[in-house]
């Protein structure tokens, strides 16, 4: 019963009578003939101040200046100026230019996300990308590296014929004016001049750049690399600074140049299917609402677990760390998502203040409530320790492993312990989240084990929701039984999986050029999430703490799982919903024998 969902049929209403949908029809006829007239009337107005603004800024004579190719109000007011979206429509060009262009998030992310949007026929015709870098790179270099990046498809030849390379300086203005006069030419081509308003060019830049380079390249931008005619826009990636005060600097050098309705911070992570389905389950299911509190859940779990080291690319992680690189972001993210209160409708900015609500209430993080752990080498399986790794500076103690313990401190959630578990070389790839609900009371089946209840979204590999239960062993015996009910996505939803479902990178990027900012993290989101880290990562540097030394291949460090026993987390069911463990269709046999 609330308004999150208002058109999507989930809730019922009586249907209207004849004489109601006859006036209502009547209602938006009229409503039609007055539209209709007031576009015409405000096209004319359009039309004579264009011509009053051209000649006070002495831009020509007369009614000569409205006609000239260049007459634009958006080129004479500004960057922020709007081209009307109905003229939009009819005459917008669109640029897609991504910064880096020669990098691997780039080549990795970027590029084939825009790949499998332009195959999907969701980038409109109009639409040229421009690849910029630092690299002085020719045409050919450009196209070659895109032939090997990017999946074989029949769409791939059209795609990389839309493509084009511009070598120059993130912080170099002169060079930016040079891009912008490759992009009014490409976009001059892509669609005709409006007589009245020239061409309508829309800009996404992407930034595939170190964040050391985000502010020159920020101000190169608006300096001389904006549309006059259309809206501009941003896409930043993490890590949005190392601290509270670091993002604080990065944010102002960006707001600097460009509001934040023009800023898209991507965290990939609220791109990811299961992670869009959160709030669906949350809120579209009656059932879940009375549970999803203290009175009910004993525990939240949300991990991160890679089965891979740094692969000799350890001097990127090692300035960083697991915290900053994973738990900072997109766990805390996902640790939003299920906290938060229901917002008021689905728009971005009221999923945003419930979310930011939510970080406000969390405790900042103290050492006692962290470990910290770093792999090292197992013989038996071939892999060497972190520091091992040649990239790795000597002596390093940067942790490869973290779990911390929090506490969102409101009347939903008060003492209830939220885990954050990140690591690499653990024992299986697998990104989850898990609601732990508290155990069963009364004496009905006393002496009895009975696992507890708990539900499972798997965020990756093999999207799924798993409901983890007691039922009785099929036969004769009475003997209870844990099971799961299994919503594996590639069974559930098989048509979907076999097109593949859409990358976190390409539902984001969709989302960036419609303007929907719903799954982007905005600047007083990352404040409080770096309220949250900070201490507890500065007391770590400053102490010179030692991460405890944990087996390549192995569950993590000792004291970790010590932690999770402290607060409360019952770890045996989180064994038996590993691979392999039955699934309710499983259970045949008398006396519950499989």
């Amino acid at each position: 019963s609330h308004g999150l969902f208002p058109r999507t049929g989930i809730m019922s209403a009586a249907a209207p009578t004849e004489a109601e949908v006859e006036e209502l029809n009547k209602r938006i006829r009229e409503l039609e003939s007055v539209n209709v007239r007031l576009v015409e009337r405000l096209r004319l107005e359009r039309g004579t101040s264009e011509r009053v603004i051209l000649n006070m800024l002495g831009e020509g004579g007369g009614s000569s200046a409205a006609n000239s190719p260049r007459s634009s109000l958006g080129e004479t007011l500004g960057a922020d100026a709007e081209i009307p979206e109905d003229v939009q429509s009819d005459w917008k060009a669109l640029s897609v230019i991504v910064l880096g262009a020669t990098g691997d998030l780039a080549k990795k992310k970027t590029f084939p996300a825009l790949l499998a949007l332009s195959t999907a026929g969701l980038l409109q015709t109009k639409t040229r990308i421009v690849g910029y870098g630092r690299s002085q790179w020719s045409q050919e270099q450009f196209v070659e590296m895109l032939e090997k990046a990017l999946r074989p498809c029949p769409e791939k030849a059209d795609f990389i014929a839309r493509c084009t390379y511009q070598s120059g300086k993130y912080d170099s203005v002169e060079d930016m004016e040079q891009l912008t006069v490759l992009l009014k030419t490409t976009e001059a081509n892509a669609c005709p001049s409006s007589p009245e308003f020239g061409v309508c060019a829309n800009r996404l830049y992407y930034f595939a750049i170190p964040p050391f380079a985000y502010a020159g390249a920020a101000r190169a931008i608006h300096h001389g690399g904006l549309s006059r005619t259309g809206w501009n826009r941003m896409v930043v990636e993490k890590p949005f600074g190392r601290d509270s005060d670091s993002y604080l600097q990065l944010q102002q050098a960006l707001a600097a140049e460009f509001s934040e309705s023009q800023i898209y911070r991507i965290d990939h992570y609220l791109g990811k299917e299961i992670a869009q389905s959160l709030m669906t389950l949350r809120f579209s299911n009656l059932v879940f609402e009375p549970l999803w509190n203290r009175s009910h859940v004993a525990c939240v779990r949300i991990s991160f677990k890679e089965d891979i080291g740094t692969m000799g690319r350890g001097g990127y992680f090692d300035e960083y760390g697991i915290v900053r690189d994973v738990m900072q972001n997109h766990l805390l993210q996902l640790l939003a998502l299920v906290a938060m209160e229901p917002p008021i409708t689905s728009s971005a900015e009221d999923v945003r203040n419930r979310k930011v609500e939510v970080l406000r209430s969390i405790t900042p993080l103290k050492l006692s409530d962290l470990v910290i752990g770093q792999y090292q080498a197992n013989p038996a399986l071939g892999q060497v320790g972190y520091l091992d790794d040649r990239t790795v500076p000597e002596g390093s103690i940067t942790p490869t492993y973290a779990m911390a313990v929090m506490y969102v401190n409101n009347a939903r959630w008060a003492g209830v312990p939220f885990v954050l578990v990140a690591g690499k070389a653990l024992d299986e790839k697998l990104v989850d989240i898990r609601v732990q609900f508290k155990p069963i009371s009364g004496g009905l089946y006393d002496g009895k084990k009975l696992d507890r209840n708990e539900l499972v979204m798997r965020v990756q590999p093999d999207e799924a929701i798993l409901l983890r239960c007691m039922t009785k062993s099929p036969g004769l015996s009475n003997e209870p039984v844990g099971v799961e009910l299994d919503l594996t996505y590639k069974n559930k939803f098989q048509a979907q999986a076999e097109k593949g479902l859409p990358d976190a990178y390409e539902r984001l990027i969709l989302d960036a050029l419609n303007g929907d900012s719903s799954l982007f993290v905005r600047d007083d989101e990352l404040a409080a999430a770096w309220r949250i880290f900070t201490p507890a990562l500065c007391a770590l540097e400053e102490e010179k703490v030692q991460p405890e030394g944990y087996t390549f291949g192995s569950a993590g460090p000792d004291k970790a799982a010590e932690m999770l026993e402290r607060v409360g987390y019952s770890d045996e069911a989180n064994q038996q919903h590993k691979p392999g463990y039955r699934k309710m269709d499983s259970v045949v046999g008398h006396e519950g024998r499989e």
